[in-house]
């Protein structure tokens, strides 16, 4: 980046500091249906259909529908996610698990053609990232005590996690015949918490496009796509504090847009007078602790949702010294960081979207 890019880069993060406050922001939080002042009343009114599952609240908020037939998608929906949870989880016993087993035996396994579309889209954003996306490391997941409802604290030998670390476990290391998934290196073992989310959000956008719902705001524990716009303006999410509470900025999110936030504030123990978020970096195999909250924007195409989830967790582990590089890398134009010192750092893209 020149010195020209880097210099508006920090006017437009002056400016927003200057707007907001001393502001931490991260994780979006829903302001679905809410009118702005002035703003004459809207025809339709957003029926919502709430759940549980990922381990994170779920929302399908639907605009311009009879509530008994936005229920009815909505419930469709939440169905369809029940069925990747119960899929692809990552310690229950699932298809994953019983992956991760036949992998361990040195073995292939049988899998069917969405787990090998799924593996096979990861497998790219892990090369484009420089595997700092990195769902093969599973048993550093494990070891670090993230594979589990309850985390406790945890400090695993430093002679362990260099084991795991030295075995290079890749998803370049899966080998895929067909619908029949083996791997070249036993210690691979996947773990797909930080894309199966994403993937969940374009599942139920196809479902709700294929009954043609004018408007829909899906939200899988704070990832968010938006379809269509609730009447004459887009639908509005707010921008969460990582260390506080309430809502510090707003973003307009307009059709086939998703927002996707990575954090270390909600799966993480504190030891030692340390936090311990549950997002490793695939090459050191320790937690990394220079980075409250990633927040990306993304746009277009049938896997927008998963893209928002995944491209999150690059820019995470490389944290404030190489965020920019890898943005670029990915082809992201609209980022915020907000690193543990509690300085924001966006793409004058991110700092346009933003609003009080």
């Amino acid at each position: 980046m020149d010195s020209r890019t880097a210099g508006h880069d920090e006017r437009q993060r002056r400016r927003f500091l200057g707007r907001a406050g001393a502001v931490l922001l991260a994780g979006a939080a829903l302001l679905a249906g809410c009118e702005r002042p002035g703003e004459p009343p809207r025809p339709h009114v957003v029926h919502k259909v709430q759940g549980r599952v990922f381990g994170a609240p779920v929302e399908v908020s639907i605009w311009g529908l009879p509530e008994a037939d936005a229920k009815r998608h909505g419930d469709e929906v939440l169905a369809e996610w029940q069925r990747l949870h119960d899929k692809f989880h990552a310690w229950k016993p699932s298809a994953l698990t019983a992956l991760n087993e036949a992998i361990a035996r040195g073995e292939a396994y049988q899998a069917d053609q969405e787990m090998v579309d799924i593996l096979r889209a990861a497998t790219r954003l892990a090369e484009d990232s420089g595997h700092t996306f990195n769902p093969a490391i599973g048993r550093l997941i494990r070891l670090w005590g993230f594979q589990t409802s309850q985390i406790e604290a945890r400090g695993p030998a430093p002679e362990e996690i260099r084991k795991l670390v030295d075995a290079r476990p890749r998803m370049s290391d899966l080998v895929f015949d067909g619908t029949r998934i083996s791997s070249r290196n036993p210690v691979v073992m996947l773990d797909l918490g930080g894309y199966a989310k994403g993937y969940a959000l374009d599942r139920a956008a196809r479902i709700l496009r294929g009954h043609r719902v004018p408007a829909a705001l899906i939200n899988v524990g704070g990832n968010i796509l938006a379809l269509g716009q609730p009447g004459e303006r887009p639908w509005r999410v707010g921008i969460q504090d990582p260390r506080g509470e309430g809502l510090m900025a707003g973003v307009d999110l307009r059709d086939n847009e998703a927002i996707g936030t990575s954090g270390d504030y909600q799966r993480y123990f504190m030891k030692d007078g340390k936090r311990h978020g549950h997002i490793i970096d695939p090459h050191t195999g320790q937690t990394t602790d220079t980075v409250a909250a990633v927040t990306v924007i993304v746009r277009g195409g049938s896997d927008v949702g998963t893209r928002s989830d995944g491209h999150t967790k690059p820019l995470f582990v490389v944290g404030p010294a190489q965020w920019q590089a890898m943005a670029e890398r990915l082809g992201l134009k609209e980022v915020l960081l907000i690193d543990t010192k509690r300085t924001v750092h966006m793409t004058p893209a991110m700092a346009e979207r933003l609003s009080r």
